[in-house]
């Protein structure tokens, strides 16, 4: 992620300041909206990745330029952006095209439900039970689906979901902050494996995609 916002900020012109936690003050009290107020003053955007969905919007809320949301718990927004520009540059274009999400209702899944809404496509998302995205966000993708053309769906079975799909999309099982879920998660997600069985079901020429990095 890093390598990706630095090249390309580069590549339009522009340069970087790449700042950890370790550079900042906010260990030792400075509050978010502090934080954006002074880098308001001194840089023309920021991208930030944090756990905490709020911390981005508190940022955003408090700082005079532009914020990126690099990755939250609750969206991937950028991540997804990359992708829709790979299907369409593999596909031809967004518009009809099929894709099975399948896995963990998660930040990805939620971000895949905005832009597959946005841009026309057909998005099936098949998630055990307990994992689904949350219902707003779907409530939210099928309203804008409505004004697009675009089919969301979100159900149980992935063989379900993955039937004639041109693109088949999954994540990690334990993201971020899950790590100590990861065996429950394993047992769970297991009929949610992508394999040979699974894909058959694809279209012949599907492409297969991954948020990386893949455990």
């Amino acid at each position: 992620t890093r390598v990706s916002f630095e090249v390309g900020m580069q590549q339009l012109g522009g340069r970087v300041l790449t700042l950890t936690t370790r550079d900042m003050q906010l260990s030792r009290g400075e509050t978010i909206a502090d934080t954006a107020r002074v880098l308001s003053r001194y840089v023309d955007g920021i991208m930030i990745r944090a756990y905490s969905h709020g911390t981005v919007e508190e940022l955003a809320d408090a700082a005079d330029v532009p914020v990126i949301n690099g990755l939250t718990d609750l969206y991937h927004p950028c991540q997804v952006m990359a992708d829709l520009l790979t299907i369409r540059e593999h596909k031809g274009g967004l518009a009809g095209v099929t894709v099975a999400y399948v896995g963990d209702g998660n930040n990805v899944a939620h971000s895949w439900l905005l832009g597959a809404a946005q841009f026309g496509l057909r998005l099936r998302v098949a998630c055990p039970a307990g994992y689904e995205p949350l219902p707003e966000i779907v409530a939210r993708a099928q309203s804008i689906a409505r004004q697009t053309g675009a089919e969301i769906t979100v159900l149980r079975d992935p063989v379900e979901a993955v039937m004639g799909a041109d693109v088949i999309y999954t994540d990690v099982w334990a993201s971020m902050g899950q790590e100590a879920e990861a065996d429950q998660r394993r047992r769970v997600f297991a009929p949610y494996q992508v394999n040979a069985r699974l894909v058959a079901h694809a279209a012949g020429d599907y492409i297969f995609m991954h948020c990386l990095p893949a455990h």
